[in-house]
């Protein structure tokens, strides 16, 4: 007989506590940020009708660099070169500390008792063999 599962009663939350309940609140935001700021850059670029090429050499960087850069996923950008890349667009970075949840530092344990627990599988008995010489 199979157990029903009954569904989490999200009404009355917002997507934000949804996200801090799955521990991807901080994750998601950033990546917004980022995908925010790689779309300006690339509408920017597309106004100015500046190539790849002419951005990275203005940028003094490589091309594998730029794509990096103006990639939405990825986050590892640092403030400094997104302030370059708005400067060598004629624009200016502009970064706020605004009101917003408090977050609570969440240990190990907490964030265990939140996720499902992994799927171990048996491991296959190894045949252990001796070399006599």
């Amino acid at each position: 007989m199979k157990k029903k599962v009954k569904p989490m009663d999200h009404s009355g939350s917002s997507f934000d506590d949804f996200l801090r309940d799955e521990g991807v609140l901080e994750e998601a935001e950033t990546i917004a940020i980022k995908r925010v700021i790689a779309w300006q850059l690339r509408q920017e670029m597309q106004r100015k009708r500046i190539t790849k090429k002419a951005m990275a050499d203005r940028l003094r960087t490589s091309r594998s660099q730029l794509d990096r850069l103006l990639d939405p996923q990825y986050a590892g950008v640092t403030l400094s070169t997104l302030s370059r890349a708005a400067m060598v667009l004629g624009k200016r970075l502009k970064v706020q500390v605004i009101e917003g949840p408090v977050f609570e530092r969440i240990t190990a344990r907490q964030s265990l008792r939140k996720r499902p627990s992994p799927v171990v599988l048996p491991r296959k008995p190894h045949k252990l063999t001796s070399v006599r010489g």
